[in-house]
């Protein structure tokens, strides 16, 4: 069965190349995201020591959430583009630590578009540099999901603005209400 198998990562992911904004296009919706988000990106940046910030932001209702972690390699002597990505929840009081799997499936030669997964085949994101996605080349990332044992017919397209909202626009959530509906499941 191919949910059995082990899945197909990219090797030797150039971090560098990979800095910088994404786009999310499509998601399997999770406990961690407001269901209604739109706009939804991460901005990655290379620290000093290697690993690398991660900052998560959707617009909910006008107003703009935010989480910021940080990522590392997984297995650091290995080139395998598995890393573990860290958050503290909540984002308005961060104690506690969470830990997730950032699999990198596919990735294209121009870095430009990626498929993003982890182990349980619970989550999955279709990233892209652009706020939108050719519909032929996210056909061919829905189908590497399906190879690698995903049920794609839980990916949800997130609707992006065309152009995106710039910084930090808009009022903030500053209460982290998006978390906790999101942990609520609205």
């Amino acid at each position: 069965m191919a949910s059995k198998k082990e899945m197909e990562v990219v090797k030797g992911v150039d971090l560098k190349r990979y800095m910088g904004r994404w786009y999310e296009i499509a998601s399997f919706p999770s406990r961690f995201q407001p269901k209604n988000g739109v706009n939804t990106r991460a901005t990655y940046t290379l620290n000093e020591d290697g690993t690398v910030h991660v900052l998560n932001e959707t617009w909910t209702d006008g107003k703009r959430g935010y989480i910021e972690g940080t990522a590392y390699k997984a297995d650091p002597n290995s080139d395998e583009a598995k890393l573990k990505v860290k958050f503290y929840v909540p984002p308005f009081l961060p104690i506690i630590p969470v830990v997730g799997d950032y699999w990198i499936l596919f990735l294209d030669d121009n870095y430009s578009y990626a498929l993003i997964g982890q182990p349980s085949r619970n989550y999955l994101w279709i990233l892209c540099r652009r706020t939108h996605l050719d519909d032929e080349i996210y056909k061919q990332l829905v189908e590497k999901a399906k190879e690698e044992g995903y049920d794609v017919s839980k990916l949800h397209k997130t609707p992006q603005t065309d152009p995106p909202p710039e910084g930090e626009d808009g009022p903030k959530d500053t209460k982290g209400i998006w978390w906790i509906k999101s942990i609520l499941g609205r």
